[in-house]
């Protein structure tokens, strides 16, 4: 019990020492990144650190598998150079039994990545969206999807207007039993438009079978309420924008996407991508065992063995290769071309039973 929380210690500090590494560096490339894109703003120094610092922490998540397996490669070379693997076989330990400490940790890592970061994650990619439209259009574009249909606000120079429907189509670029609610940034709201269909077009709406009521008079709004068969709304939305608002999964805790995918369903949307992700965060603490197992299966060896470069660069490439493939399989599950389920867990259980083979070749074969 002792050596095994040793171990699981060492492999918990090699993993926070990577991280933070990574976080630094990514950390500075970030801030030049920012200052490139937003040099026409006009923002400062502080508000390019702030947007770094929420766009930072979504893809240090995303290259968490490559983050473990690299700590688990300088654990291994660690106890290697050290004798200490040495030791624990003339014990009578086997490598098997060595690994339960590091791969419990690593679950356990996948765990907490999972019901922690992946919502502190998913807050900070959803601020950091914000931001930098903000800083880059002025104004907030927003969609919210819930159960009593879709919201969206686009904003201009001439105010906010805000748009509920009750369904879409699958990008949410024609709505239905539509309404649009203009407002001034003066007077409050203006206008009120009910149409039974709304396709957005280039810089507009195209609304067919359409009421308008006026809302800045004193007088009866339907007095003056006019039928259009036909009429075209300004806007600046496109259509990468409405699927840019709701179509980033990252950006959507985990304990609140299963509810976001039944409203998008509700709503006429494809949920197919979220559901995809949903699976691949399920499967992440299987994927960080499965990096820890392939790092073993190189480099836990004696260091006088040779060839330790070798088995390093070895290992590495495999690591890139199953983050690879796991992401490539992600693509084809959201491209409806693999079964979700498929998609989602047979990288990692793959790679598993693959790595777990390697070793007990190695130590018992």
């Amino acid at each position: 019990m002792t050596l095994s929380l040793y171990f699981a210690r060492r492999f918990l500090q090699t993993v926070a020492l990577v991280f933070a590494g990574f976080f630094a560096v990514l950390f500075l490339i970030d801030m030049i990144e920012q200052v490139r894109r937003f040099a026409q703003a006009g923002i400062g120094l502080s508000e390019t650190a702030e947007l770094a610092l929420f766009n930072v922490p979504a893809s240090v998540y995303r290259i968490l598998p490559l983050i473990v397996i690299l700590a688990a490669i300088a654990l291994f070379l660690s106890l290697a150079r050290s004798s200490e693997l040495v030791v624990v076989r003339a014990a009578g330990r086997s490598a098997l039994r060595m690994l339960i400490a590091p791969v419990l940790v690593a679950l356990v890592l996948g765990g907490f990545a999972v019901a922690v970061l992946n919502p502190l994650t998913a807050a900070t990619s959803k601020r950091y969206e914000t931001l930098s439209a903000r800083y880059k259009l002025g104004e907030d574009n927003v969609l919210s999807v819930t159960k009593e249909g879709l919201w969206l606000r686009q904003g201009g120079e001439d105010g906010q207007t805000v748009i509920h429907a009750l369904r879409s189509n699958l990008d949410g670029t024609v709505l239905f039993d539509t309404t649009f609610i203009a407002f001034s940034p003066q007077s409050g709201p203006v206008s009120r438009i009910d149409a039974a269909r709304a396709e957005l077009t280039a810089g507009a709406w195209l609304l067919t079978d359409a009421k308008e009521w006026p809302l800045s008079g004193d007088s009866n709004p339907e007095k003056g309420a006019v039928l259009r068969g036909e009429m075209r709304l300004a806007s600046d939305l496109t259509a990468d924008q409405i699927r840019d608002s709701f179509g980033t999964p990252e950006t959507i805790p985990i304990w609140q996407l299963p509810g976001f995918i039944s409203a998008l369903e509700r709503a006429g949307f494809t949920a197919r991508r979220h559901q995809v992700w949903l699976q691949m965060e399920l499967a992440l603490p299987l994927f960080l065992a499965t990096m820890v197992l392939v790092a073993a299966g190189f480099t836990m060896r004696h260091a006088r063995s040779g060839r330790t470069g070798t088995m390093v660069l070895l290992a590495v490439a495999a690591g890139f290769a199953i983050f690879l493939l796991r992401n490539f399989a992600q693509v084809l599950g959201e491209n409806g071309q693999l079964p979700i389920l498929l998609a989602a867990w047979s990288p990692p259980i793959a790679a598993f039973l693959l790595a777990t083979s390697l070793i007990l070749h190695l130590e018992e074969g």
